[in-house]
């Protein structure tokens, strides 16, 4: 049925319902209104006739069946009220008058009336196995002594005499209810289908269950928002990625405890298509776009994306590419150094060729072994001869401290320690360039069971305002600043610490002294 016929189908029932309602409300009113009205009537009936001086004067002498006055002044009431009937009896209750001949000479049925005690009374009598309204009065004689009692009643009318009378008007208020009911319905209706977009219970009860498939069937996180900030869609992905309880549809992102990086990238608008920040230790995509109804903004719509290991991934292709990079630079210093070489053997200036080259192997052996007698991990020491030729390009001193000490380590800690190394270096390198004495000093110190690096350079330090925030700075679209590192390499740094059960953090100490610890083995291993 479409919804037009159940709005029309509903509403008729109502209407059935409430006129059954009036029904039985006008059945019970018509029985007050025959007590009322007809009860006044019988009482003023029977208070006339108990008054009358030929009643009073022949009651007390009377015998049932005996004389024709006191009959004939009965039937005469009755007429003239236009009761059912009218009876005349003794103070002991015998029937003297009657309108049916069986009752001349019975005990009169009293019911509950106090007649007897002298009062007028009015209410149902059960007379025959009919119910009647009777009211009953007490003759009195001129001395106030009661010779007998007047009763006057009518039978009531039967349900269907009731319902016959209130036809009418049910019929007239069934018609315009119908009428009513049906312009409400078809009104209601197309109202209805104008907010639904014209489609039927049936069509909008599978779109919402075609939507709650597809929302939960993605691996992506969906989370959509109203102009209050508060979740109006969260499906599994969402609620894992940014730490979301089970019932947070419906509640606002400040009373989740969402964090004030994650809220302002998912309530502010997003001007690139694709957005990096760091919920917890992933790196995660979003794609934050507004939901316009009729040209007004009604909430948002984000997209969640895990890209960790992908981000982890670019910074050590990044890392490769420094390398490579560094080492092409090598290459046109040896070209250099070997076309000096020739040029001095071409001048017949041995004693320089000997002297030149002795100075070029020295400096050069003694690079290579100051690290690797103290690194025995080939890719970390290959990484620090590489960063102290690219030091020595852009005018900064790199130093090993000669308190630094580590062994050869496994090949998932070695990568960890040369993003976190790498990442350190270019920040202190890129704090210090241009700046005279330039100097960048590396510490790694071997512990039992962790390992920790430490990177002092000679800069102007960090802002104290920005140490809590400088590690998520990569993460974020807004301007990048000297103090707030470059790219993903410090949020990459405190994801790897975090994810070998250690930390890394800043001080100021004659520039910048960043420390990072972790662990030699992961926590999940």
């Amino acid at each position: 049925m479409s919804l037009a016929g159940q709005y029309l189908g509903l509403q008729l029932l109502i209407v059935l319902a409430v006129l059954v309602g009036v029904i039985f409300i006008s059945l019970a009113q018509s029985v007050q209104t025959f007590e009322r009205v007809e009860g006044r009537r019988a009482l003023s009936a029977a208070e006339s006739l108990a008054a009358m001086p030929v009643v009073r004067s022949l009651l007390p002498g009377a015998e049932p069946g005996q004389g024709a006055a006191l009959p004939a002044v009965a039937e005469s009431a009755r007429t003239v009220s236009g009761s059912s009937f009218v009876i005349l009896a003794k103070p002991d209750r015998t029937v003297l008058t009657s309108p049916d001949p069986s009752q001349l000479g019975t005990l009169l049925d009293l019911g509950d009336s106090d007649v007897l005690l002298g009062r007028a009374w009015t209410g149902a009598v059960n007379m025959n196995g009919k119910v009647s309204l009777v009211a009953h009065v007490p003759v009195l004689n001129d001395e106030g002594r009661m010779v007998g009692i007047v009763a006057v009643g009518g039978n009531y009318p039967s349900v269907w005499e009731r319902l016959g009378d209130a036809v009418p008007d049910l019929l007239t208020y069934l018609g315009v209810s119908l009428a009513l009911g049906t312009a409400g319905s078809v009104l209601l209706s197309r109202r209805v289908k104008r907010q639904t977009l014209g489609l039927e219970p049936e069509e909008i009860a599978g779109l919402v269950e075609h939507r709650e498939a597809i929302l939960h069937g993605v691996k992506e996180g969906v989370i959509a928002l109203d102009p209050h900030e508060r979740i109006t869609v969260a499906n599994e992905g969402a609620r894992e990625f940014l730490g979301l309880p089970m019932d947070c549809v419906g509640r606002k992102l400040n009373e989740l405890g969402v964090e004030p990086q994650l809220r302002e990238v998912l309530t502010t608008e997003q001007p690139d298509p694709d957005r990096l920040v760091l919920a917890g230790e992933r790196v995660v995509v979003l794609n934050r776009k507004p939901v316009l109804s009729h040209g007004r903004v009604i909430g948002s719509v984000t997209t969640l994306r895990d890209r960790t290991e992908l981000s982890t991934l670019e910074k050590e292709l990044g890392a490769t590419r420094t390398t490579t990079d560094t080492l092409r630079a090598q290459t046109h210093e040896f070209a250099n150094q070997l076309h000096t070489i020739s040029g001095l053997i071409q001048l017949k200036e041995y004693d320089e060729v000997v002297s030149f080259v002795s100075g070029v192997s020295l400096s050069r052996t003694r690079l290579h072994d100051d690290v690797t007698s103290r690194i025995h991990d080939p890719a970390l020491a290959a990484m620090l001869i590489a960063k102290a030729s690219l030091a020595a390009e852009r005018v900064v001193t790199l130093q090993l401290d000669q308190n630094s000490m580590l062994g050869r380590v496994d090949e998932q800690l070695s990568r960890d320690l040369t993003t976190i190394v790498g990442n350190l270096v270019d920040n202190a390198m890129d704090a210090v360039a241009g700046s005279p004495d330039a100097t960048v000093r590396v510490t790694l110190a071997e512990e039992p069971d962790s390992v920790v690096i430490t990177v002092r350079d000679s800069g102007p330090g960090v802002v104290e305002e920005r140490m809590a925030d400088i590690f998520r700075q990569g993460f974020t679209t807004k301007a990048i600043t000297a103090d707030g590192g470059r790219g993903f390499g410090l949020a990459l740094t405190r994801l790897a610490c975090l994810r070998r059960g250690g930390e890394v953090n800043v001080h100021n100490d004659g520039g910048a002294v960043f420390t990072a610890s972790l662990k030699k083995r992961s926590p999940i291993e």
